[in-house]
Parts: structure tokens; sequence; C-alpha cells
């Protein structure tokens, strides 16, 4: 690579809104016709018709993405991470502190391995990790959610005994 690999952001040009607009339309088309993702492989042509190579699924992804954030005005930044993180890297992928990620570590919530004195987390774990907690943050919120029927005396006994639960599995006991 010539180019050194480097965190990078784009922003919506003025100019080419309007091919932004298109490649979003036939992105979406695409994927509207095969419920969710191209139903026929996408392909990356250049000047010839001979010159062209099948766009991986992963890649049409990003693709789709970028597309679809440009065309909503916003900026996209592309940052190259490695597969394997350290406790830091982690932290800040999480939006959490580094002492955390090392709990995190040690109660087993996500696997790792030692490098030397130095713990290594890969990118795939933690990002299940991010996503299984995403799961239960959801399900948290829809359990604490009040219809218009509910008595209020009620909902607020099942908060305190929620609140209870969450105490005691955070100081590793129960009762």
């Amino acid at each position: 690579m010539a180019e050194a690999l480097r965190q990078e952001t784009y922003l919506p040009g003025a100019d080419e809104g309007h091919q932004v607009a298109e490649v979003y339309d036939f992105l979406k088309a695409h994927e509207d016709a095969g419920r969710g993702r191209p139903d026929v492989p996408c392909f990356l042509s250049g000047n010839t018709p001979d010159d062209r190579v099948e766009l991986p699924v992963d890649l049409y992804r990003v693709l789709r993405q970028v597309a679809e954030a440009l065309q909503a005005g916003l900026a996209v930044s592309v940052a190259p991470v490695t597969k394997t993180l350290t406790t830091q890297q982690a932290a800040e992928l999480l939006g959490v502190s580094r002492p955390t990620v090392v709990r995190l570590l040690d109660d087993g919530e996500i696997p790792f391995e030692r490098v030397g004195s130095h713990r290594r987390v890969t990118l795939r774990d933690l990002l299940a990790y991010r996503d299984r907690r995403r799961v239960a943050q959801y399900a948290a919120l829809e359990a604490t959610a009040i219809d218009d029927d509910d008595d209020v005396n009620v909902v607020l006994d099942r908060l305190r005994t929620a609140r209870r639960e969450v105490s005691q599995r955070r100081r590793g006991g129960s009762r």
C-alpha cells in the first residue's frame, strides 16, 4: 500500500449530493427487492466492460451505510482498527473505563487471551459483547415500560425490586 492506513473523515460534498442520492437509491432499491440484501451480486466496474470485480457482502454493507449517512447530510469517519485490541482500546470502543473492561474480562463476560502480562481482546468478541449488552438494555427498558392501566404503587414496587436485584448482582451476592 502506497498510503498508510489512517482515520479519515468525509463530508458530503454539495456538488456530489445528486450522485450520492443516486447511489443510495440504487442500493436501497436492490435491498428492497432482495429483502434486506441484494438478490444478485453487486460489482465495482472500471472503464471497460471486462474490468469489474464482485463486491464482497461486508464491503457492500459498508458502502450502504456510508451512502445512507452522506445522503442524510452526515459526515462519515473511517478508522482502521486492528482485530486484536488492548484493554484501553476496548474501553474506548465500548465507551467505558479501562478498569471496567478489566472487570468484564476477569468476570468472564468477554473472552480474552494474555500476551505476557497484557490482556488482549478480539474485536469480534468485543462487538459480540456490545451487541449482547445492547439487547439486555433494551429488554430492561421494555420490562420497565408502564401501561396507562398499571397501578402506580405496583409499578414502583416492581422498579424497587428490579433495582435491588441489579444492586445484588453488582455486588456479586445473592440474597
